[in-house]
């Protein structure tokens, strides 16, 4: 079956991550890439958004996972979001994330945990 990507790049958001004792105190930057493969399972209708699926709620789930609790490890937190999305977006095959701490060292420009999951 023919599929579409839906992509993010660096949507940006503040979390509440991280095991070190000022990670626990306050929220810190994350940068999040994104891509869905969508089945495409009918024709686009230009003034029909229910013939697509639509990104915003797909960057609506990704927020909300990020930011409705703390959460320890990076690892843990792209496991919800990818558990998330093919659990809430039947008609997303394939699901790759990569989910990053811009600040985490003064020496790079950001460290991070990218997985993929296909159903």
């Amino acid at each position: 079956m023919p599929t579409r990507r839906i992509f993010f790049n660096q949507l940006a958001l503040d979390a509440r991550i991280g095991i070190l004792e000022h990670e626990l105190r306050a929220t810190q930057p994350l940068h999040i890439d994104a891509e869905f493969d969508v089945d495409i399972a009918q024709e686009v209708h230009d003034q029909n958004i229910q013939t697509v699926l639509d990104y915003r709620l797909l960057r609506h789930a990704i927020v909300d996972e990020c930011t409705h609790a703390h959460v320890n490890l990076l690892e843990t937190l792209s496991e919800r979001v990818v558990a998330r999305i093919l659990r809430e977006f039947p008609d997303v095959q394939q699901v790759k994330i990569r989910i990053s701490k811009p600040l985490a060292f003064s020496d790079c420009a950001a460290v991070g945990i990218e997985l993929q999951r296909s159903r």
